[in-house]
This record gives structure tokens, sequence and C-alpha cells, in this order.
């Protein structure tokens, strides 16, 4: 008897503990998530996610202006000595300043990616089963000088046509409709700078093709083509 009137006063004093506790439990595990969310509200705005930089941390204009100059100055110098010589000279990066026109030009086409046509013409030459030694060590029947002489001389005009004329010629006007772009990417480049002007750079562009696909027809009569092979990939190839 005295038992159950101890489980009856227990059970009518746990729920008034309970619910005179409660508030003061549930402000005291508020504050943490409080605090948490101003924490979490700090971090977004110190991170300025979209884009509410304040303006004392933000870059000022001529601070960009200044590392935009700099990189410009270090592109146009970096070429600085026979290096930069040799690149200017080769079309590519790291080139050094040229006034000299012939020179300006000469990177225009850009020499360097002359190599893999030359070379293509010299491994078409030596596939064909035409081309004449002017002294064959391992065969007898093939030690005609004369006739080596002209298959070389043949073949160094193919080189010339393959490589400064027609790849100088695609690389010239590349550059030229490029030349809006390269004004942004860069400006060192001989059109946008400056160093060659517009009207050097289309008489260039007519001079390489045409000289180009006369020497193409020239090497056809040359080698008494029927049909002028040489010519019409010539022309298929330019356009």
């Amino acid at each position: 008897m005295i038992a159950a009137r101890l489980l009856l006063v227990g059970g009518l004093l746990v729920p008034s503990l309970w619910a005179f506790q409660s508030p003061s439990i549930t402000h005291s595990a508020s504050r943490p998530t409080t605090s948490l969310g101003m924490r979490m509200r700090e971090q977004n705005e110190a991170f300025f996610p979209f884009g509410s930089e304040p303006t004392s941390m933000a870059t000022p204009p001529s601070a960009a202006n200044q590392k935009y100059d700099v990189s410009l100055s270090m592109a146009n110098n970096q070429g600085n000595g026979d290096q930069g010589q040799l690149r200017q000279l080769l079309g590519v990066k790291g080139a050094s300043e040229e006034t000299n026109i012939w020179k300006i030009r000469l990177q225009l086409t850009k020499p360097v990616t002359w190599i893999p046509l030359v070379w293509g013409v010299m491994c078409g030459a030596a596939a064909s089963g035409n081309y004449h030694w002017m002294w064959n060590p391992f065969d007898e029947n093939d030690r005609n000088v004369m006739l080596g002489l002209e298959d070389a001389a043949k073949g160094f005009v193919a080189m010339i046509l393959s490589g400064p004329f027609l790849t100088g010629y695609t690389q010239t006007i590349n550059d030229w409709y490029d030349r809006e772009i390269d004004a942004i990417n860069e400006p060192y480049r001989p059109i946008p700078s400056g160093a060659i002007s517009e009207g050097e750079v289309i008489f260039q562009i007519w001079a390489l093709l045409l000289g180009g696909l006369g020497i193409a027809y020239g090497l056809d009569v040359w080698a008494e083509h029927d049909f002028p092979i040489v010519l019409a990939l010539s022309v298929f190839g330019s356009f």
C-alpha cells in the first residue's frame, strides 16, 4: 500500500519537474544553434559568394593594369638574346622584337611548321620508286650522276613549294584571320603589334599563294605529267 502511494506521488512529481525544467533546457539547447548560425552567416559573408566583396578588398584598376603591363613587357622581353632571335626566325613564342621587315615576314610564315611538310616530300620521293641516286652504292645500274642531280633538284623545288610557299601562305593567312584574337591573347605578334602593316600582310599572302601555284605547275611541266597533278593538289590544299 505504501509502495503504491510512493509510485503515485513519483508519477505526479516527475512530469511537474520536467515541465519546470524544460524551458531552461530548451533555451540552453537553442543557444549553440543560434551561435552556429551566426558563425555560418559570418563565414558566408567573409567568402563573398555573390561578388559582394567590399571595395577596400577589391583589386584597384590601376593594379590590374599594372599587372597586365608587366605580363606584356615580360612577353615582349622574354626572348632577348640569341635564343630570342632564333625563336623569332622560327616563328615561335618567346621571340625577340624585330624591325627588319624581311625577318618579320619570315616570322609570319613560321618556318618551324615547314619541317613535317618537307619531310613528307622526302618520304614520298623515296617511296615513289622513281627517285634516282647520283651514285647508289647498292645498285650498279643506279649511278647516273646527271639523272640523280635532276631528281635531287626536283625534290628540292618540291620542298620549297611545300615549305616556304604553301605552308608559309597558310600560316600567314591564319595570323591574318586571328589578328583580333591575337590582339587580346598575344599582342606582341607581328600583326597586332603593328610591326608589319595590313597591306604588307595581304601582299605576302597573295605572293606566297600565286608563287606556290606557279612552282607547282612548273614541276608538272618539268616532270612531263599528262595531267597537272601537282598543281591540282596544291590548289586543293590551299583552299
